[in-house]
C-alpha cells in the first residue's frame, strides 16, 4: 500500500512550521486526533464533564478495540494508562504483585539497552526480594545474543524484560527470538514497545510477549498523556490489582471482594476522555494508513537520513545492530549536542538528546556520555533532511556561530 505523502502532510498542521526529527520523543499529531481531543473539551464545556462522557461511550470502546486490532490481541487484554512509563511501571507492579512479588534467589534478565527506568524498578524489585537482574550478553552488532539468553535460561527465571527499539541507537531487538524462548521455557515476558508501536507492525503473538506496554505521543501520533498495555489473559488470571477502586473490583452481597478479570483491571475509574478519544483517532489513523506501509517509509527515510550524515565532516553515527529503526543517532565531533540541538531548533528543525541517564547501561559501555537522536516519520520528506544535514554541515563548519 503506497502512502500519500502530500495528504499526510495536509493532514498534519505542525508540517508547515517545522521540521520535525523528534519523533521518537513525540510525533506531530493529525488532525483527526486534533478533532477528537478538542471536539470531545468542547463538549465537555458546553454539557457537562460527566455527560459528554457518557455520550462517548462507544467511541471509548472503540479505542480498545482498534488498540487489540493493532497489536493483535483481544480488547480484554487492553488498558489504558496515562503514559509509556505508567504503563510499564503498572504492568510490571501487577506482575510482581500477582506473582507474590520476587523470592530470593530468584533471576530477572534483561538487556542492555534498556530504559533507565525499566532498569531501576527491576533492580529494585530484585534487591528487595534478594533477587538478582543480569544481562543478557550482546553480540558484536550490540543486540542481545539468541544463544547467550537460551543458556541462561533455567528454573530461577522469572521475568524476562526487552526494550524492543532502543532509544539511544535506533537498534531493532530480536524480540520474536526472545519470546520463543520465553514462551518454550514458560517464562513470563515483558516488552517495552514505547519506539515500536507507531513505527512498525507488532504483533504480540508472533513476538510471544504476555506484557507490552507503550506511550501513545511517540510513533503513534496520539497525544501526550496516553499510553497502552497489553497483558496475555492467562497472566491477568494470576493478577490482583495494585490500585483498587470501583473500576477494579466490585462488593458482592455477601462481603466478598470480586475482582475485574480483564485487563482493566489496571485503570482507575477516572481519566481523560478527551486524551482517550485522541488515542484512539491515532490508532485508526495508522491502521488506515497501514502498519507495513509505516515501516517501509520509515526505513526507507532513515537509510537515506544515514547516508546523508555519513557525508557531513565532524558527524559521527552512533546507531547499532543488524536492523534499524527509524531513529538515527549521532554525535558531531567537538561540539556539545544540546548546543547543536538548540542552534537547529532556532531553525525551525527539531532534533533530541539523549544522555547517558536514559540508556546508562549501554551509554557506559560504549563511553558516550550523550547523543543527537533524529527520528523520522512518514511525514517527513528527504528535502527536509537535506535542509537538516544542509544545517548541521554549516553548524560544523562554523561551530562557534
Amino acid at each position: 500500500m503506497a502512502i500519500d505523502v502530500v495528504q499526510l502532510r495536509a493532514d498534519t498542521p505542525g508540517c508547515e512550521l517545522v521540521r520535525h526529527f523528534n519523533n521518537a520523543g513525540g510525533s506531530l499529531p493529525p488532525r483527526p486526533v486534533l478533532d477528537a481531543v478538542i471536539s470531545h473539551l468542547q463538549r465537555e464545556a458546553l454539557q457537562g464533564p460527566v455527560e459528554a462522557g457518557n455520550a462517548v461511550g462507544a467511541a471509548l470502546d472503540d479505542t480498545y478495540i482498534a488498540a487489540a486490532e493493532m497489536l493483535n490481541c483481544r480488547p480484554e487484554e487492553i488498558a489504558i494508562a496515562e503514559s509509556g512509563s505508567r504503563a510499564w511501571s503498572t504492568a510490571f507492579s501487577h506482575f510482581a504483585l500477582g506473582n507474590g512479588m520476587f523470592r530470593a534467589g530468584d533471576r530477572i534478565l534483561t538487556s542492555a539497552s534498556e530504559w533507565a527506568g525499566n532498569y531501576i524498578a527491576l533492580l529494585d524489585a530484585a534487591r528487595a526480594a534478594g533477587a538478582t537482574v543480569e544481562l543478557i550478553p550482546t553480540g558484536p552488532d550490540g543486540t542481545p545474543s539468541i544463544d547467550a539468553l537460551r543458556e541462561m535460561v533455567d528454573e530461577r527465571v522469572r521475568l524476562i524484560a526487552l526494550t524492543h527499539v532502543a532509544a539511544n541507537g535506533g537498534m531493532v531487538n530480536p524480540a520474536a527470538e526472545v519470546g520463543a524462548i520465553a514462551r518454550s521455557a514458560g517464562i513470563p515476558f515483558l516488552l517495552d514497545a514505547a519506539q515500536s508501536v507507531g513505527q512498525m507492525k507488532v504483533d504480540v503473538e508472533a513476538i510471544g510477549c504476555d506484557m507490552l506496554t507503550a506511550p501513545g505521543r511517540k510513533f503513534l501520533r496520539a497525544p501526550r498523556g496516553t499510553g497502552l498495555i497489553y497483558i496475555r489473559q492467562s497472566l491477568l488470571e494470576k493478577m490482583r490489582p495494585v490500585l483498587l477502586d470501583n473500576s477494579s473490583g466490585a462488593l458482592s452481597d455477601d462481603g466478598r471482594i470480586v475482582f475485574v478479570r480483564d485487563a482493566r483491571m489496571l485503570e482507575t475509574n477516572e481519566n481523560a476522555r478527551a486524551l482517550r478519544l485522541g488515542l484512539g483517532a491515532a490508532i485508526r489513523y495508522a491502521l488506515a494508513l497501514d502498519l507495513d506501509a509505516i515501516e517501509t517509509r520509515i526505513t526507507e527515510l532513515a537509510a537515506y537520513l544515514r547516508r546523508q550524515l555519513a557525508g557531513i565532516d565532524r558527524v559521527l553515527l552512533r546507531d547499532q545492530g543488524l536492523r534499524q529503526s527509524g531513529i538515527v543517532s549521532f554525535t558531531l565531533d567537538g561540539l556539545p549536542a544540546v548546543d547543536v540541538r538548540d542552534r537547529l531548533f532556532a531553525r525551525q528543525i527539531n532534533i533530541s538528546v539523549g544522555g547517558a541517564a536514559y540508556t546508562p547501561l549501554d551509554m557506559k559501555a560504549r563511553g558516550l556520555s550523550e547523543i543527537l537522536r533524529a527520528s523520522v516519520h512518514v511525514y517527513n520528506t528527504e528535502r527536509e533532511i537535506d535542509e537538516l544535514c544542509m544545517a548541521l554541515s554549516g553548524i560544523a563548519q562554523r561551530p562557534g556561530h
